[in-house]
């Protein structure tokens, strides 16, 4: 979910704490985020949802919630999406992983993010599928309820905190703090 030019970054404390209340708030039987990455000024979302209706439902709903949201924050009026949203969808257990290490590890990939730690803004700290111990914080959002995102992409190997998303260069942190 990209935004229009022009507005402020969404990597801050209080529009991370908007962006995922909006996140839970937009929960519902057939619907929810279960898994996010926010960036300066896109989002990245793993979610699951019942069929195409509930994800194009639940998706209006959480652009809407988030536009509202964020707009009073920045005190501005008007669109704040580029576009609508895109969408694909998960098959086996290897695309699953590869989604997670994409949306876990976005800022790293980007050079946003250099700790030995989980991007805070990002779910990665109440993942529990790091290979180290230790790097979960105990907050949730929503637990995964598919085979293939709670269970399934577990056999193929934990994600190490420092595992990029494929095709990304590794960056020293001299070069990703320039």
């Amino acid at each position: 979910m990209r935004l229009v030019e022009g507005v402020l970054s969404l990597r801050y404390d209080d529009s991370h704490e908007l962006i995922r209340q909006a996140f839970l708030d937009s929960t519902r039987p057939g619907f929810r985020v279960v898994k996010y990455s926010v960036q300066s000024n896109h989002l990245h979302l793993v979610v699951e949802a019942q069929d195409e209706e509930e994800l194009s439902s639940g998706m209006i709903g959480l652009s809407t919630r988030l536009a509202r949201r964020l707009n009073k924050l920045w005190r501005r009026r008007g669109k704040l999406f580029a576009d609508r949203y895109h969408s694909r969808i998960l098959r086996t257990p290897s695309e699953v992983r590869t989604a997670l290490v994409y949306v876990l590890q976005n800022a790293r990939k980007h050079g946003a993010w250099i700790a030995r730690c989980a991007d805070v803004y990002s779910s990665g700290g109440e993942f529990d599928g790091w290979r180290e111990k230790g790097a979960v914080s105990g907050r949730r959002l929503e637990l995964a309820r598919t085979w293939l995102l709670s269970t399934g992409w577990r056999g193929l190997g934990l994600i190490g905190l420092l595992e990029l998303p494929r095709g990304a260069a590794r960056q020293s942190p001299a070069r990703a703090t320039a």
